[in-house]
């Protein structure tokens, strides 16, 4: 928890409490259907919800965004997106019917009313949206051709509609055909911990 505080001080009480009781919540769900890898369950704080929070150093969603997760698995990054961001709507949609599952008993049990997981291929998903995130879920590529049809035309963020993905390692291959466009950024350039090199957030507008 101390590493969430230490980057987000800003957070309300409500909100310190939703993010107090991940910790639990993932063990125990961890424990029936393996959502996170058991080895990494106990760098919870900083592998997944940090990591996820990251999106947010790189954009501040004004309320009333509209943002799509694409491939959550246990809810990643949108539940502690949703927490950070209590006045945007997010739909988090993953293939595997399991994860989602956890990922609604965990919405529902920290009362996060701004969250909507549902069992769902993103080929069948037809909402439109302001951003699509994703988190290491497919090549850039693979990604744009699926999610294109889900971003809307008009804008309510200063940052142009689009996809804001986090991915690590060599990324030169996959993000060569946007190489005009792509915005990258290390996230060691907000989190100082070992594990955040080499660790990118990649904005791509559409």
């Amino acid at each position: 928890m101390d590493i969430i505080q230490k980057y987000f001080p800003q957070l309300s009480a409500e909100q310190l409490q939703q993010v107090a009781l991940l910790d639990e919540l993932y063990r125990d769900w961890n424990a029936k259907i393996n959502v996170i890898s058991r080895k990494d369950i106990d760098n919870l704080y900083e592998h997944h919800v940090l990591h996820s929070m990251a999106i947010a150093k790189m954009v501040n969603f004004r309320p009333g965004t509209r943002i799509l997760d694409f491939g959550t698995g246990g809810g990643f990054p949108g539940i502690p997106l949703a927490i950070l961001f209590p006045e945007c709507q997010f739909k988090l949609i993953d293939g595997t019917g399991k994860k989602i599952r956890v990922a609604q008993e965990v919405c529902k049990a920290i009362g996060l009313k701004n969250c909507t997981p549902e069992h769902l291929r993103g080929e069948d998903e037809k909402g439109k949206y302001d951003f699509v995130v994703s988190r290491a879920v497919m090549p850039l590529p693979d990604l744009v051709k699926i999610v294109k049809k889900n971003i809307a035309k008009e804008q309510t963020n200063a940052l142009p509609n689009g996809i804001i993905c986090l991915k690590g390692g060599n990324l030169d291959a996959e993000l060569q055909p946007y190489r005009k466009i792509v915005e990258t950024m290390e996230l060691s350039q907000w989190f100082s911990e070992e594990w955040f090199k080499e660790k990118h957030v990649i904005y791509l507008p559409l």
